[in-house]
């Protein structure tokens, strides 16, 4: 009787906990694997805290939950060899200014933005607004300069929050009207050391960046506004695009400034969680690699150049001048390389792997270097786990990304489109035979674990604050309901310009009439 009494119990407390639990809807729709991995974690969180989560993506993700329903509009065969072939067109810019990376490729961005926009229109994820059994408490929009999408939180009229992979800056702060600061802080492609301001030279990139940006967010918009009316057009409840964009409660971003910088002014809707991929506690690594790394006597080295540039993608010569380097190490290197059965060449201290659990190689106590490609996740990873780095960055904010690695004292970087062999030996023997490398990203491991909440905590937190209130509209800046004008205060200027003429003119007018009654001769009085 105790028993029964006992079950019941517990199964009174679990439909309890279960209707406590809300429906979030995620909207992954970005063609880059790196991105779904930090979008999906998010999720992952909220699902592993008891909350009832939806996915939609149009890649197949890294990061999974059993508690997680995921709706995959896969990319068709040729598609998919559109996308592989565009990255490997795309590895090969020798240019390090993301503004001028995306510029580049502006013209092929529309294939990604189509693609994404497609996913929502599948009838599977449009049942999710017309069917109206479906409740969601949420919206979880990942950024991929796809903000037409966000006009699906007013379709299931639910709260926004928009998930971005990078942190605050140029590409972003419109979306709740965060602060740019372009005297002191640095744009996408720069960064400031410790202890010291803008130079002048980096101010007039700031700004001339700034205004690129401008130019390029515009060109994005009116894109997105065309896909906005194509996918929700046909609803007369649907507000106009520019009052859709004031919606957005607060946005996570993938970043940690109190310890990554740079130091500057948020609004209260910037919440970060950078590191949130990470497990709070290593999973157990595959055999074979655990095996091979604990053999690894003289420590090992971790090689991975990220899920969009794969080995096929970079030429054969340079393929084969980091091979002749790495097989000659004393190290056991891992090597991120896709195609297993054509591989650079065989050596007994390199493992060949397609896929790697990343975070959980980089938390091994073997691991003395990661060779990476400066992707913000991967450089986030290893600056967690303490280890140093050599970065070979190849586009977007990937060089930006390495300068700031390399300021902070981190490691080194190299150009992977001009490697040659010499520098890749010294650069690797540099950073594993120099100890100031791995103390100080050591120091700041330290640092970057010291928050009051974990990424995750942080994540579970505000998703659980914004169902609460139903939105979060009392964090958004002024500045989101304001004219262009009125933000930068033209008008003020345009009245003080106006004050400053008449007062000029009628000053010149008061003196001209001064000069003229002192000027004029007295008349001569007639004699009788």
């Amino acid at each position: 009787m105790v028993r029964i009494l006992l079950l019941a119990v517990a199964a009174v407390a679990a439909l309890i906990g279960g209707t406590q639990g809300a429906n979030i809807l995620g909207l992954f729709t970005s063609l880059s694997p790196s991105h779904l991995i930090i979008q999906m974690s998010a999720a992952k969180a909220l699902a592993e805290s008891g909350h009832n989560v939806t996915v939609v993506t149009v890649l197949k993700s890294a990061v999974s939950h059993k508690d997680i329903r995921v709706i995959e509009v896969p990319l068709s065969e040729e598609a998919s060899q559109y996308l592989n072939d565009l990255f490997a067109e795309i590895s090969k810019y020798n240019n390090r200014n993301m503004l001028v990376s995306m510029f580049r490729m502006f013209g092929r961005m529309g294939f990604m933005l189509q693609k994404m926009e497609d996913a929502l229109k599948d009838p599977r994820v449009r049942d999710l607004y017309l069917n109206k059994d479906n409740r969601f408490d949420l919206v979880l929009s990942g950024f991929s300069l796809n903000d037409y999408q966000m006009g699906f939180a007013q379709k299931v009229q639910a709260p926004l929050i928009v998930v971005a992979t990078m942190p605050p800056g140029l590409l972003l702060n419109y979306l709740i009207g965060n602060p740019e600061e372009l005297s002191y802080v640095p744009g996408m492609n720069d960064s400031v050391e410790k202890g010291k301001g803008m130079t002048f030279k980096q101010r007039l990139s700031g700004y001339v960046m700034g205004l690129g940006y401008k130019v390029f967010s515009k060109l994005i918009e009116r894109r997105s506004k065309k896909s906005y009316k194509e996918l929700f057009g046909d609803d007369p409840n649907m507000p106009e695009y520019s009052e859709m964009m004031k919606n957005t409660s607060l946005v996570f971003f993938a970043s940690h400034a109190l310890s990554e910088g740079p130091v500057r002014p948020n609004v209260p809707g910037v919440i970060e969680i950078g590191g949130i991929q990470i497990k709070d506690t290593p999973a157990p690594l595959p055999a074979n690699m655990e095996e091979f790394l604990g053999n690894a006597t003289d420590g090992a080295i971790l090689l991975s150049l990220g899920s969009n540039v794969q080995g096929k993608h970079l030429s054969p010569e340079t393929v084969q001048k980091m091979f002749n380097v790495l097989s000659k190490l004393k190290q056991r290197v891992i090597w991120k390389w896709e195609d297993l059965d054509k591989t650079p060449g065989k050596s007994d201290n390199i493992l060949y792997s397609k896929w790697l659990p990343q975070d959980d190689i980089l938390a091994h106590p073997k691991i003395k270097l990661f060779i990476n490609h400066a992707g913000k996740g991967g450089l986030t990873e290893a600056q967690y786990h303490g280890k140093p780095m050599l970065s070979l960055p190849v586009f977007g904010d990937q060089p930006a990304n390495a300068d700031g690695m390399v300021k902070k004292g981190f490691g080194l970087t190299l150009n992977l489109l001009t490697l040659e062999e010499q520098p890749f030996r010294e650069g690797i023997e540099e950073i594993l035979s120099n100890p100031k490398y791995f103390q100080t990203v050591s120091t700041f491991s330290q640092l970057y674990r010291d928050r009051p909440l974990t990424a995750r905590e942080t994540v579970i937190y505000w998703s659980e604050y914004v169902i609460r209130h139903h939105g979060a509209a009392h964090l958004q800046s002024p500045l989101m309901h304001m004219s262009f004008i009125a933000a930068n205060n033209l008008d003020i200027y345009a009245l003080l310009a106006i004050i400053a003429v008449v007062f000029l003119l009628l000053t010149k007018a008061v003196i001209k009439f001064i000069c003229r009654k002192f000027s004029s001769k007295p008349k001569k009085v007639k004699k009788q």
